[in-house]
This record gives structure tokens, sequence and C-alpha cells, in this order.
């Protein structure tokens, strides 16, 4: 109890709190940590377009503390001011060690601007200087005394891969280079490949036959040029040959085959029709376990599914479930095994939303599922609450007699006999 008047609810108007602006002013708890007035300051005179020395001079610290600061806080300015003396030393030594990118967020300039002092500074790669006469000179004399490529670079000055690319251009041909394939060799290669051999005792072979003697890395991608391709499988063995061969024979599922041989279903395919096989098994699809879908058992499954149960289609039709709704899916069928709403069920729908009647209830007098029932309230923007359940059960007639103007309501109203609604 107080002393005070009973209509006194207040002794003094509280202040308005104030509004929170910009960042939270915090720092961590290090000797070396940064003041938030350091880092305004920061800010400021880097918007202000203040030199680098400028700022370490007004808040004291080093210019790699306040790089680092910068490129924290993501700092980014179309700086006007002249490059000094302590930059361009900085990006004399920094340029080409490090991604542009981070040397503009250092030097807190943009990446355009540092290219371009970069190119002033002479710091950047130009083009190669032409090729001279005299260097063509040396590099044909070079190539017609079959001296090694690397040997003619070092000798005129140039990279290994220019020297190359700039015989190519004149169209020399090194001595050493292996002759182009002949139509012999390359059906020669082919064969020996078809047998399984690896590369190099190809190469090998290949050699001592009198062919030019050419390079794993060369060898590879011409006979891929040529059509040829191992992919990632192994050689069938006879053995192999002869079960697929039986399999086909006796009309068996070719399924088993594939983790029985460890193979894939494309190359069991591919094998059969190397062998002559494809058309000779007794189903279609001869990996298939069950029997193969006919065109009259198609026809069949598009006239019936989604007017029967699939327990009673899949008894008529001789199959499991998952198999007709494989097969309807694939076909693109929609089951739609749910009788029609008719017009009278639709009114009594909205009768028992506006009037109270609980779903389950509602759902038992037009002889639905529970679940179907919510789905088509749901969808029709009829959410039903929780609401009590009536000891003796609802009748289609009973629940349209609640509204027999149609009018509806807005407020559920109160029905006598109802018990506390069980969750469904």
């Amino acid at each position: 109890m107080t002393d005070l008047a009973p209509d006194i609810v207040e002794l003094v108007a509280c202040p308005k709190l104030p509004e929170p602006c910009g960042r939270l002013r915090e720092m961590p708890f290090r000797h070396d940590a940064w003041t938030p007035d350091e880092i305004a300051t920061v800010e400021r005179m880097f918007r202000d377009d203040a030199a680098i020395d400028d700022i370490v001079a007004a808040i004291g610290r080093g210019r790699a503390g306040v790089r680092d600061k910068i490129a924290k806080l993501g700092l980014r300015r179309n700086s006007s001011r002249p490059w000094s003396p302590d930059e361009d030393a900085w990006l004399t030594r920094e340029y080409g060690l490090r991604p542009t990118a981070d040397l503009a967020g250092d030097l807190g300039r943009a990446c355009t601007s540092v290219y371009a002092r970069a190119g002033v500074l002479g710091l950047t790669e130009g083009n190669p200087p032409r090729w001279t006469e005299w260097e063509d000179a040396q590099l044909r004399a070079g190539y017609s005394r079959a001296i090694p490529i690397a040997q003619i670079a070092t000798l005129i000055g140039r990279p290994l891969s220019g020297t190359a690319t700039r015989a190519n251009t004149l169209g020399l041909r090194h001595p050493n280079k292996p002759a182009d394939w002949t139509e012999a060799e390359a059906t020669r290669a082919l064969t020996l490949a078809s047998e399984g051999l690896r590369y190099l005792a190809i190469i090998d072979i290949l050699a001592t036959e009198g062919f030019p003697r050419r390079t794993k890395a060369g060898f590879g991608p011409h006979l891929r040029k040529l059509g040829y391709g191992r992919g990632w499988g192994r050689n069938w063995t006879p053995d192999e040959d002869t079960l697929l061969t039986r399999a086909y024979a006796n009309g068996a599922s070719l399924t088993p085959l594939t983790t029985r041989l460890g193979r894939t279903t494309c190359s069991i395919r591919w094998r059969a029709d190397y062998l002559g096989l494809r058309g000779t098994h007794a189903n279609r699809d001869g990996f298939r376990g069950g029997p193969v879908w006919s065109d009259n058992d198609l026809a069949m499954l598009r006239d019936l599914y989604g007017t029967m149960p699939m327990d009673a289609l899949a008894t008529k039709m001789g199959r499991t479930k998952a198999s007709l709704f494989t097969r309807a899916n694939i076909l693109g069928l929609i089951h739609g095994y749910h009788r029609k709403w008719t017009d009278e069920e639709i009114r009594a729908l909205r009768i028992a939303h506006d009037f109270g009647v609980a779903l389950p209830d509602f759902a038992a007098a037009i002889d639905r599922k529970y679940p179907a029932v919510h789905k088509y309230a749901e969808k029709h923007g009829l959410r039903f609450s929780r609401r009590p359940r009536r000891a003796t059960p609802w009748t289609l007639a009973e629940i349209i007699a609640l509204d027999p103007s149609g009018t509806g309501v807005t407020d559920h109203v109160a029905i006598p006999g109802t018990i506390d609604e069980e969750k469904p």
C-alpha cells in the first residue's frame, strides 16, 4: 500500500530511449584493439580521399595495420590523389606477387587505377618483340640440321613454346618428328588395341614392326580420333559371352547379370548387339523380371487406372501395385480414384464449415476418408478448427438441413448433443 492517490499511475514522464544509429561502438579486450574513435577517423579520412600516410599520422598506427583495417572494413573509393613515392615503391615490390584486387584494397584505390599505375611504372609484361629475320634464319637452319628445339630456343633467346609456335607458323617440320600416320599403321594399332593390349605395349610392337615410335601422349588421342575408345570398362571374356548367350537362349532375365558380371545395363546391351543376340530374347525387354507390358496391358491400364482400387486392379492384371504405379508414372497417368464430389457434397462441406460440424463427422457422413476430405477442404480455403464431435453420427441430410436457405453463417453455432472431439 502507498500514500499516493489511487488515480496516480506515473510519478514522472520517462524520456524516450535514444534510437540506435550506426554500428555498435564496441571493441575487444586487447591492448592493441582498435577504438571506435580510431575506426571513425579512418572511415572519415578515407572518404575524404586522404592519403594513407596522413591517416597513419592521424591515428598513430602503422601503415600495414591501417591498410589491413581498410580492407576489413570493405572501404572503396575512386581516389584522385597523385601517387606518392612510397606507394610507387610498395607497388613495385608487391605487383605480380599478389592479386591486383588485394593490392587495390591495401592501397585504397580501384583495380583500374592500380593497373594504370603499374603500366606507367613499367611493371606490366607487354607483348614479346617481333621475330627478326636473323631469328627466323637461325630457326630454319636449326630445323634443317635436326637440332633439338630446346637448343635452338636457347641460341636465339626465346622460350621453347614460342620457338615451336614460330616454327609452326613458318611451316617448318622437324626431322626428328615422326611421319604422319599411314593407313597400315592405323589399322595395325586398332587391331592391337582391340586385343586388349596397353598403349605402351602397342607402341613397342609397332616400333619393332618398322613403324615410327610414337609417344603415349600422342598415341592415345590419335586412336580416339580414329573412333576407338576403351571407356572405363574391361574386355569381355569368353565365359561371360557364353553366360550372356545362354541367358538369351533360355529367355532368362538379364537383370541378375548386372550383379553377377559386375557390368552395367548399357555394357550388356552393347555386347549382346556385338554378338548378334539382339531381338532373340523371349521377352521384349530382357532386363524385366515380370511379364512384358503388351499393348493390351497398356490400354487396360489407361482405362482402369484411377477408376478402381489399386489392389483390385493389381489382382485383375496379375501384377504388383508397385509395377502399376511405376508404369502409370511412365505413361503420365494421374491416379484419380476418388469419387467425384457432387454439388450436394460441396454444399454440405460449406454448411459443415459454417455451422461448426467436426470434419471427422462430416467425412463419415459422406462416406469419405478423413485425409481426402481434409485435403479437399484446404484446397478450397475451408479450414476446420478443432471442434466437438457429436455422440450420434451425422447424416448428409441433417447437415444440409442446418442451412436450408443456403445463406450460410460466419460464426459457428452451438450444436446440441456433441462430445469432445478426439484427434483423428
